[in-house]
């Protein structure tokens, strides 16, 4: 059997969060697909082709904790935004998606370009101040020297080439459910997410 749970959203809402709560509930595969955009921009960023570091990507590409830093957050948005690069790594993805035995997949365009036919569809998002704090946390508690406010001007600056570039932009899907986490505790909002699942399987077994 195969079942999809797209999962969308902006940094530091929680998605990936959630993501990892839900595969492990339901036994379903993984994939943070944003890794896939980390490594590509992060092998750019050592001096190689979009295109090309996007076509060759190994499994050892998408580990590691530099992968977690705010330069090759950047990157990976920018590199997201060459059409040729996402058409490199989509095919990945739809056979992620539809591998026996159910996947959850987290990004920006799971459920609208990525898997427009998934069985559930998750918007998960958070207030710019609210995400930036958890985004400084993270980055303190690595070492990472940086301010609050370098954060939330990152963060809103890769919101909006996200959302305004032409290939896949991030937005919810007109059938995603919508959730807001700016107030919500980590197993409030995977409970939500965990619920929603559980209704759709459900439904199908009705």
């Amino acid at each position: 059997m195969s079942f999809t749970v797209a999962i969308d959203g902006p940094a530091a809402a929680g998605k990936g969060t959630i993501s990892m709560a839900v595969a492990a509930c339901f036994g379903f595969a993984h994939l943070d697909t944003g890794l896939l955009y980390r490594a590509t921009g992060r092998r750019v960023l050592l001096g190689e082709d979009p295109v090309k570091a996007a076509k060759t990507l190994r499994p050892e590409d998408l580990a590691g904790e530099e992968l977690r830093t705010p330069e090759v957050a950047q990157a990976a948005s920018k590199v997201a935004a060459d059409p040729e690069v996402r058409k490199a790594l989509i095919a990945f993805q739809k056979a992620f998606a539809r591998r026996l035995g159910g996947a959850v997949l987290d990004g920006r365009d799971i459920g609208t370009v990525i898997c427009p036919e998934a069985e559930v569809k998750l918007y998960v998002t958070a207030s710019d101040e609210v995400r930036a704090e958890r985004r400084f946390s993270e980055l303190n508690e690595k070492g990472l020297d940086v301010t609050f406010e370098s954060v939330l001007a990152d963060l809103r600056a890769r919101d909006a080439r996200d959302s305004e570039r032409a290939a896949a932009p991030m937005r919810p899907a007109d059938d995603a459910l919508l959730l807001d986490t700016s107030e919500l505790s980590i197993d409030a909002a995977v409970e939500k997410a965990v619920h929603a699942v559980k209704q759709k399987i459900e439904q199908g077994r009705g």
